[in-house]
């Protein structure tokens, strides 16, 4: 709608991890850099965790963009399973077609199918999203998964990604054996301010913005402040913002109208200041939570 109105080719601030409009702050690289570690070198367990909307999927997508091209990788995103239906789309997700009728047959189908892969130096990955909803019973499963192994080999790399309640989760005692396992972990924290100012900066060139401070200083701050840095807040302000400065034929953005997104989005407090930090704490997370459940 406000494409035409700033020279813009496409939006610039769509939800979806579009790889066109990869931007990767100092947190993400030094992420991006442990998880290919992980997995180049076989480390096994693998966990990633960060807030809703830090910017997980988008670093899993530039992972696997960064793999070798023989490496298989199957995503979990339901992580709501029993047992034999956490198989069942383990199997459809690598293209296994062994028929199997009971959890026994098919760990012997997945091993079968892992030590050709190694035999193949083909490696092998399995990504499981939203793992702080994972069960006791199916982390458990997760982790016995890790025991199809050679002596010298891991013969599957699992990585676990999810929200801060995964770390809380395998802090039970009962977990210990699985959070012992994790060779490598990274939680995932906001941009900056600057690394805001630059991700903003960097999807308008990409949207095909030529022009100079679109959103100037003064907004740029001020969505730092509303949305904490958290790449889907900055999503959601951002295409706010510009719907409302075209609405009222506005070539530039200011604070003001940041302010007036943020306020509509539930991201101000009621007398339109910034929250005190454990408040934007607690606010950022409930937003998010209730807009992007």
């Amino acid at each position: 709608m406000y494409l035409q109105h700033y020279g813009l080719i496409r939006a610039p601030f769509e939800m979806t991890p579009d790889p066109a409009f990869l931007y990767l702050g100092e947190a993400h690289q030094e992420g991006l850099a442990t998880l290919v570690y992980g997995v180049r070198a076989r480390k096994g367990f693998v966990m990633l965790t960060g807030e809703v909307g830090t910017g997980k999927t988008t670093l899993l997508h530039a992972l696997l963009s960064q793999l070798d091209p023989n490496t298989l990788a199957a995503f979990v995103f339901n992580p709501r399973l029993e047992p034999l239906d956490f198989f069942r789309l383990l199997f459809d997700e690598f293209g296994i077609e062994t028929p199997c009728a009971s959890k026994a047959e098919y760990l012997i189908a997945l091993n079968k199918f892992l030590i050709e892969r190694l035999e193949r130096d083909h490696p092998t990955l399995l990504i499981v999203d939203e793992a702080q909803n994972l069960s006791a019973d199916m982390l458990e499963e997760i982790r016995l998964l890790s025991n199809l192994e050679t002596p010298t080999s891991k013969l599957i790399q699992i990585m676990l990604v999810g929200q801060p309640e995964l770390e809380e989760k395998l802090a039970r005692q009962d977990l210990r054996q699985l959070r012992q396992r994790i060779v490598l972990r990274f939680r995932l924290r906001p941009f900056e301010l600057d690394e805001t100012e630059n991700y903003v900066q960097e999807r308008l060139r990409l949207a095909g913005y030529t022009g100079k401070g679109l959103f100037k200083r003064g907004a740029l701050r001020r969505l730092h402040g509303v949305t904490g840095g958290v790449p889907r807040l900055i999503n959601v302000v951002c295409d706010g913002a510009l719907l409302l400065g075209y609405s009222r034929g506005l070539a530039t953005i200011d604070a003001g109208e940041v302010d007036e997104v943020a306020r509509d989005l539930g991201l101000l407090a009621n007398d339109g200041e910034e929250w005190s930090a454990p408040a934007r704490r607690q606010g950022w997370r409930a937003r998010l939570r209730s807009m992007f459940r």
